[in-house]
């Protein structure tokens, strides 16, 4: 079994210790080392080289999302899920354009939070199902091209096979790979082979792309 190496970061001390208590809880994950600000937290991946760094975005001397812009620039970047208390629209964008691979809240249920880090070193991109909604939301309302409108995304679809729009249905609510794989009883390898069919034929380069397409057609949960 590979274990994650995790760098926490934020300026709360309580904060710290209650995601160390979280993940130290778990045998895959190992917390190897924490810090207080964004500048801080630059230096702690240079020295430690984690799998993942949960990122918090309000912090003294360095916000998490230029931190998130620097962590991500280092060779070898770990993966950054930016971990908040706020989730409006413009905070999301903005951290996934600083290259974050995730946005969670605070308030995320410790077993998702655990599976979210899994995931992310995984190479799976981690969005919790309320930032999902809005980022759907957000993205739908700015996007004027007529090959993503709801006909178009009718029809495409149309072409997924019965288990693939089940996969995208869910896929669509913010579930990670693991979490879609209970719901419809699949394994987790199965979900991906699916994933990239149901990616595939929608012409979707992201999960985020995917789930717009399932929301333009009208298809819920």
């Amino acid at each position: 079994m590979n274990v994650v190496n995790v760098v926490v970061v934020d300026d709360d001390p309580l904060v710290r210790a209650g995601l160390r208590l979280i993940l130290g809880g778990t045998p895959q994950v190992d917390v190897v080392a924490d810090a207080a600000d964004g500048a801080d937290a630059v230096d702690v991946v240079r020295r430690t080289r984690p799998d993942v760094v949960l990122m918090d975005i309000r912090m003294p001397r360095l916000d998490g999302l230029e931190a998130t812009r620097r962590v991500v620039a280092l060779p070898d970047a770990p993966r950054v899920i930016v971990l908040t208390t706020f989730d409006t629209d413009d905070m999301v964008l903005q951290a996934l354009r600083a290259g974050a691979a995730g946005f969670l809240l605070k308030d995320t249920p410790p077993e998702r939070l655990v599976a979210a880090v899994l995931a992310a070193a995984d190479g799976e991109p981690t969005l919790s199902p309320s930032v999902m909604t809005q980022l759907i939301a957000r993205v739908s309302a700015e996007v004027p091209d007529p090959a993503v409108r709801p006909g178009s995304a009718a029809q495409r679809v149309a072409s997924l096979t019965d288990r693939e729009r089940e996969v995208a249905v869910v896929l669509a609510r913010g579930l990670s790979n693991a979490e879609i794989a209970a719901e419809l009883y699949l394994s987790v390898p199965t979900v991906k082979t699916h994933l990239s069919r149901i990616l595939d034929k929608l012409g979707a380069a992201n999960r985020v792309q995917a789930a717009i397409a399932v929301h333009d057609a009208g298809l819920t949960a």
